[in-house]
């Protein structure tokens, strides 16, 4: 079972947003959508979720074309706020489950265990437009999940959150996972996909600049980093050609009241050195207390693969 988009494209008048887009996504995958603004990932979202229609190619999951009965089986968070304001949280969490075919009794259960997950048992009474853009955001979340959906599709469903509320949604994004449920979202907060997905798509104007694990779209940089965590004198960085980034430094007293100076510091590893004799000359120097190589973060990967700087 997967999601699958074929050669889809997509115009509103003479504005190309979606040009061949094609895209795969396993069963029980979290799976991150990355763009600039502008992009087209929410449009992308709409023809999944079958609001808009592609105008060529195809969206389909488990080998079937996507209709509207089968988004009835899909969770969807949008990037705007899609609730009634005067109606009261519960009574609308209720209507969304029956909507989606709950029972009253099962829909009454999972309403009380995601509102008390997510800490919004006392607000349940009170209506959404009473609410902050956080808590709306939680209410959404619930609405999207209540009917246990194979699916979801979530457009930004970080946004508005503060960090006790980010780290709740985080939690839930493991448990679905861990359920086999399959997880598509989109984020400008690249620690976020980084942490949770297996695989991503960068798109830039409708179109794939990248799809792959995690690990491998920070590979498509080029460069390779040393991260390093070092007691003593930097000079032996001099025989390098090598400039730090992000330097830290502190200034630390032993037991024995001494005082050294703990660098942490992480640089380019140059074309052509070897790491290990870079470790060889900090070791005869000083005291290392932590020396890895890694590539870039994603979200410097991002920004040069938007930018075409790679």
């Amino acid at each position: 079972m997967s999601l699958d988009l074929i050669a889809v494209h997509k115009s509103f008048g003479q504005n190309r947003v979606i040009d061949n887009l094609n895209l795969s996504i396993p069963e029980g995958e979290v799976f991150g959508f990355l763009g600039p603004n502008g992009a087209g990932k929410t449009t992308t979202m709409r023809m999944i979720m079958d609001i808009i229609k592609p105008d060529q190619g195809s969206v389909t999951w488990s080998g079937k074309e996507v209709r509207l009965e089968t988004t009835r089986t899909f969770g969807y968070l949008p990037e705007e706020r899609g609730l009634y304001p005067k109606m009261n949280v519960h009574d609308q969490m209720r209507f969304f489950a029956r909507l989606r075919g709950l029972s009253s009794s099962v829909a009454e259960k999972r309403i009380l265990y995601w509102s008390n997950r997510f800490q919004l048992e006392d607000l349940l009474k009170k209506r959404t437009n009473e609410l902050s853009k956080g808590n709306q955001q939680k209410v959404q979340f619930i609405i999207a999940i209540l009917h246990q959906p194979k699916l979801l599709i979530l457009d930004e469903p970080f946004s508005g959150l503060d960090p006790v509320n980010v780290e709740l949604l985080k939690e839930a994004f493991r448990d679905l996972a861990a359920e086999k449920r399959t997880i598509l979202f989109s984020s400008h907060r690249m620690e976020h996909i980084e942490e949770l997905c297996q695989s991503l798509c960068i798109i830039k104007a409708g179109q794939v600049l990248a799809h792959g694990s995690v690990e491998n779209i920070k590979k498509l940089s080029g460069r390779q980093m040393v991260h390093l965590k070092y007691k003593g004198s930097l000079d032996f960085l001099k025989a390098f050609p090598i400039k730090p980034e992000k330097p830290f430094i502190r200034n630390n007293k032993s037991e024995d009241g001494s005082s050294h100076t703990l660098n942490d510091i992480e640089f380019e590893l140059p074309q052509g050195v070897d790491p290990q004799v870079i470790l060889r000359g900090a070791l005869e120097q000083g005291q290392v207390q932590h020396f890895e190589i890694g590539y870039p973060s994603l979200n410097e990967t991002f920004i040069r693969l938007v930018g075409g700087d790679i």
